[in-house]
């Protein structure tokens, strides 16, 4: 999930290059554990593969991790972060494996025939972690902390935006309160929005509309997070930075008790699909280097391989407010010299798929059409030769995360064609993980590598909170007022099928304009121990584990 940010899938596959790109393994977003991490949760099982004698407790699942960026759901923007946080804490609704919107802390909600006001009544049995009974108030203070000025919450205008009264709360011009969330009784909580939105129930399920517990975060405020009292399917029984991330069963958890007893994740350094061979996780993702191998049916890895479709897509953003992607000409052209077909096929070996447009195949408004620039070097110098930078380009930096000595390997061959085709010297600088996000939220980077993983299946998610022009999450600056004008009418419009042209004809304009150059669709490659039992990949981040089962 995350409201961003495609690099923990990016990573695993780019993993195998580390050796030609350097320092990519620092920032791992499912980088493996040490062997002897976690007091002897890195032993080995009885498993499908490998051949250590068994140890593990019967529904224990181990999977490689990494330490979250923060566990308060308020503030999360991350995939790597969400992982952990869908799980340990819940709202009023939740996704399905399917992708279906169903009531979670809530029973049921009923809405208002104009569309305007959501009224939720809650489970008797909602209960936090501790066993206190979560009531409506739990729900406004919870939705009022995420969306207040103090938190300053990076994800609150653009997932509670919505609610009447959000807006004014967080910019601190309005006391008492947010009006648009109103406590009835004990069990029943009124929100109402300000227009009538067919995506705002899907947007109550991302992390900052999530319940956290009043008591322990003003007790504690600084630290609660590091046991946080949730209301999810898990609680979380450790935490040893940078060794292990503990996750036990809730079993008062409102839709049902976990499969799982224990979810054991393992942080430290080490090659997951090694240790997954060696019996040591029961899951691993399979970098480039690996691939042909899990790929093939006859090879030891080949019966335990996993393919998936992503809600995802990496990309170049250029700063529409920054010289020179302040002229259109200059990003058309650098994304008409770049052959994104040709890497995908030869760096990565086709375990990502060119990206066709924004909207990833399987969602709702997905076209099958080709709306990117294509590769073509002559059309690429015509496009610059109208730009007002043809004859002094003014110095160009793009950013990624890493901490090598050179810039990953797509971005060198980009480098490359964009010197010898267009004249064009790109410098890359390289930064760690959390000052990207802080830089890119805060569009201060000219140029960046980054990505987008779907937080629900709706065009909005995307096309709206990335380019609307008065979106808190557009952090390259674009602006077009036949785009804002056709996204403002997809927020309102009622029919399914008028809605989502709306979002296809906004879709084009803004990939004709190049503020993002669209580069991979992901793909999940994960090997799987027989042993566990219904495992999959959904396409973005949704609560999962309580469905898996470990049959030993």
């Amino acid at each position: 999930m995350s409201q961003n940010r495609i690099l923990a899938m990016m990573l695993s596959v780019l993993a195998g290059l580390v050796l030609v790109v350097g320092g990519l393994s620092a920032v791992l977003l499912l980088s493996g554990g040490d062997d002897t991490a976690g007091g002897g949760d890195g032993t080995g099982t009885s498993t499908s593969i490998g051949g250590n004698p068994a140890e593990a407790a019967s529904g224990r699942l181990r999977l490689g991790g990494s330490d979250p960026v923060t566990l308060d759901p308020h503030v999360a923007g991350d995939a790597g972060s969400a992982e952990y946080i869908v799980e340990i804490f819940s709202g009023l609704v939740t996704l399905t494996p399917d992708l279906e919107i169903v009531p979670d802390l809530a029973e049921s909600f009923d809405v208002s025939p104009d569309g305007l006001t959501y009224t939720f009544t809650l489970r008797e049995n909602a209960k936090f972690h501790t066993g206190r009974q979560v009531k409506a108030e739990d729900v406004k203070w919870s939705i009022e902390r995420a969306a207040s000025r103090q938190l300053s919450s990076p994800t609150a205008i653009a997932y509670l935006g919505d609610i009447v009264g959000v807006r004014e709360h967080f910019f601190g011009l309005a006391e008492g309160g947010i009006p648009g969330v109103e406590v009835v009784d004990e069990r029943t909580v009124r929100i109402t929005i300000d227009a009538p939105k067919p995506y705002f129930l899907a947007k109550l399920t991302y992390p900052t509309a999530f319940v956290v517990d009043r008591q322990q975060v003003e007790s504690n405020p600084r630290n609660w997070t590091r046991r946080p009292n949730g209301t999810g399917p898990f609680t979380l029984a450790e935490w040893r930075l940078g060794e292990r991330i503990v996750l036990q069963a809730n079993r008062d958890y409102v839709l049902g008790a976990p499969k799982l007893s224990e979810v054991v994740y393992l942080l430290s350094g080490g090659s997951l699909l090694t240790r997954f061979e060696n019996g040591e996780l029961d899951v691993a993702p399979v970098s480039i280097a690996d691939i042909e191998r899990a790929r093939d049916p006859n090879s030891n890895l080949g019966p335990f391989y996993q393919t998936s479709q992503e809600f995802s897509i990496s990309y170049i953003a250029f700063n529409t407010n920054v010289p020179p992607f302040d002229d259109v000409h200059v990003r058309r052209a650098m994304g008409l010299a770049i052959d994104r077909k040709r890497i995908a096929e030869v760096t990565f070996s086709n375990m990502l798929a060119p990206a066709t447009g924004i909207l990833m195949p399987g969602m709702p408004g997905y076209l099958d059409d080709d709306l990117t620039l294509p590769f073509d070097p002559e059309a690429a110098k015509a496009e610059l030769a109208l730009s007002k930078y043809a004859d002094a380009m003014p110095p160009i930096v793009i950013t990624e995360v890493g901490a090598g000595a050179e810039a990953r390997t797509d971005t060198q061959a980009f480098l490359e064609q964009w010197r010898t085709i267009l004249g064009i010297n790109v410098e890359v600088r390289q930064t760690d993980f959390a000052t990207f996000l802080a830089d890119q939220d805060a569009g201060r980077l000219q140029a960046f590598n980054a990505g987008w993983i779907m937080d629900y299946p709706d065009p909005e998610d995307i096309l709206d909170l990335k380019f609307h022009s008065g979106s808190s999450l557009n952090d390259v600056a674009y602006a077009n007022p036949e785009v804002d004008n056709l996204l403002d009418r997809a927020r309102v419009e009622g029919d399914p099928a008028a809605r989502l042209g709306l979002y296809q004809q906004a879709e084009r304009l803004i990939v004709s304009e190049a503020a993002w150059l669209p580069l991979y669709f992901s793909l999940g490659h994960t090997v799987v121990q027989k042993e566990v039992i219904g495992w999959f990949d959904p396409p973005m981040v949704v609560p999962r584990l309580r469905f898996i089962e470990v049959s030993r």
